[in-house]
């Protein structure tokens, strides 16, 4: 099924070259045979195109046409060589390249620089709510997470596991990202039950039973590939000491859960709670992204009071799945405002309507993620 996204591809590539980066499944292929329709697509997953072009990469110049403007390679980590080639094109001509892609280690390790600054790049996502539109269903996007091909699957567990089993594990130590496959599956069920938490190298080692140096590099391939990603510490506080260790998140909420193995989320349940926090940082995070600016942080003082995430160093949100907020879950909140350093304090929560208490800003969860988008909280 058809989704547009909120990421406006066509316009960008008027000006520049862009790398599209984002994990396998997360509809860049898609992106570019429906919205964009380029003068040509280079699939490199497919193995004829990969061939030719890994033996002749002049091949990309000789089938150029007066008529190009935007040229489409797809997967371009197979084939990091192809760079020079595009490089050499971009300076020659007027025609913009996507090259998309799911390792930016296999660049870097490719030897490549990333066309000098000729390309921007800029990241997809799983499908956000906004995208989603009328189709969008918490509790389904809090189970199987939001990757398309997943979300709109008639069998969306089955789906996640062999995504899971073929991609995570499979292609990744194929790929030679990770050589020892049993230790590298431990580790992804640890990460995986640590998502959401500060980073401790030292108990994910003891848990997934491999060298604190080895988890240190699994952590840097997930972030490589895109399977997830770190929200730093917001340590700006003077008050209260601020811890400065990051956290981790998976990138998709659906595809942490099938590693766990975990069963189907019930609401008012813990893991209900959890996993509320991680859809809404792959939300904020998207947007992040989408927008082009500003940060996503955590705070957390070294006495304990905590705000789940600081949005441009603007607006602090603590996020609770409870139907009723009291006025515990805002001391982390009130503790935070006592700085005197953000513009705004939101309890984003399942309340059926807004309300205030004290300057904090209580917010239904479907309000908060429609203003996000709609309103543009970083301006």
């Amino acid at each position: 099924m058809h989704v547009s996204r909120h990421i406006d591809l066509k316009s960008l590539l008027k000006e520049k070259s862009y790398f599209l980066l984002g994990p396998r499944q997360t509809g860049k292929s898609a992106l570019i045979r429906e919205e964009l329709r380029p003068s040509r697509v280079y699939d490199l997953l497919e193995s004829e195109t990969y061939l030719v072009l890994s033996r002749e990469p002049a091949r990309l110049r000789q089938e150029l046409q007066p008529s190009d403007q935007l040229i489409a390679i797809d997967e371009i980590q197979r084939l990091p060589d192809l760079l020079n080639e595009v490089h050499s094109i971009i300076e020659t001509s007027k025609i913009h390249f996507l090259l998309t892609g799911s390792s930016a280690r296999k660049l870097r390790r490719g030897g490549v620089n990333l066309l000098g600054g000729r390309a921007r790049t800029i990241h997809l996502h799983p499908l956000i709510r906004a995208e989603l539109g009328a189709q969008f269903d918490l509790l389904k996007a809090l189970n199987y997470g939001t990757l398309p091909s997943i979300y709109f699957s008639k069998n969306p567990a089955a789906d996640l596991q062999a995504y899971c089993g073929n991609y995570l594990q499979q292609e990744i130590a194929a790929e030679g990202l990770a050589r020892n496959l049993p230790a590298f599956s431990r580790f992804l069920t640890t990460a995986a039950a640590s998502s959401g938490q500060l980073i401790r190298y030292a108990a994910v080692a003891s848990d997934a039973q491999v060298a604190r140096s080895t988890v240190i590099e699994y952590f840097e391939i997930l972030r490589d590939t895109m399977i997830g990603f770190d929200v730093p510490a917001f340590g700006k506080t003077t008050k209260r000491k601020a811890i400065q260790t990051a956290k981790f998140y998976f990138f998709d909420v659906g595809v942490q859960r099938a590693l766990l193995d975990a069963g189907k989320i019930k609401e008012r349940s813990p893991d209900f709670g959890q996993a509320l926090e991680a859809y809404i940082a792959h939300e904020l995070r998207s947007f992040v992204d989408y927008t082009g600016k500003g940060s996503l942080e955590y705070w957390r003082s070294a006495s304990g009071f905590e705000v789940d995430f600081v949005l441009n160093r603007k607006l602090a949100i603590e996020v609770k799945s409870s139907a009723v907020v009291a006025e515990r879950d805002l001391k982390g909140l009130r503790a935070l405002r006592e700085e005197g350093l953000l513009d705004r304090y939101v309890c984003m929560c399942r309340e059926g309507r807004r309300r205030e208490s004290d300057g904090i800003e209580i917010v239904p969860w479907d309000l908060f993620l429609t203003e996000l988008w709609q309103t543009h909280f970083h301006e």
